[in-house]
This record gives C-alpha cells, structure tokens and sequence, in this order.
C-alpha cells in the first residue's frame, strides 16, 4: 500500500468531519433559532462525505479490512467527533502498513 492512500484518507477524514461539525451548528440554528438555511452546506457536505466514502473504502480494499471493520470507519463520518477520534487509530494501523519502496531497477 502506498502512502497517497493512507493521506488521501486522512485529508477528507478531516475535512469532511470539519464540514459535519459546520452542518451541524446549522441545522442547529435553523431548527433551533430559526435562523439560517442549511441548502448550501448540506450539499458541500454530502459531495465531501461521497468523496470521504471512496478513499475510506480505497485504504480498506488495499488494508484487507474486514467488512465491519470499514462499515466502522464509514460510521464514523456521519457521527460528529468520530473522526476526530477514529481517524488517528486508523492512521497507526494503516501506517504500519505502508511501503513507499522505490521500483527494482531493470535489469539490462
């Protein structure tokens, strides 16, 4: 497995629990005060999470998770904070993993 898999993951891992935290505090204050619309975040958000979903499943296929395992990971993006917290342990595992080893030489 290639260190861009494990980045790409870690990147939207952040982003997209960034953007459920801003969707939140909207849907907050549009149901809550009564303030605010919630159109434009929602769709930032769900393009992000659609994003999120393939990179997660990427490092899974190429991690050789278990099936609960990825819908573990999936999980955690639609739960605010989650990522904040599952994203490091997945990054431990999956680092360990890792090979950034240069191609063999060809010989002549």
């Amino acid at each position: 497995m290639k260190q861009n898999v494990l980045t790409r993951y870690r990147v939207m891992a952040y982003v997209t629990a960034v953007w459920l935290l801003v969707f939140t505090a909207a849907i907050i204050a549009k149901y809550g005060f009564e303030t605010g619309d919630t159109m434009l975040i929602s769709q930032i958000h769900g393009v992000l999470f659609i994003v999120y979903v393939v990179f997660a499943f990427d490092l899974g296929s190429k991690a050789k998770w278990p099936f609960g395992k990825l819908l573990w990971v999936l999980a955690a993006g639609c739960i605010p904070f989650a990522s904040f917290f599952v994203e490091p342990k997945v990054s431990r595992e999956a680092r360990a993993m890792v090979t950034d080893a240069a191609p063999a030489p060809a010989k002549a």
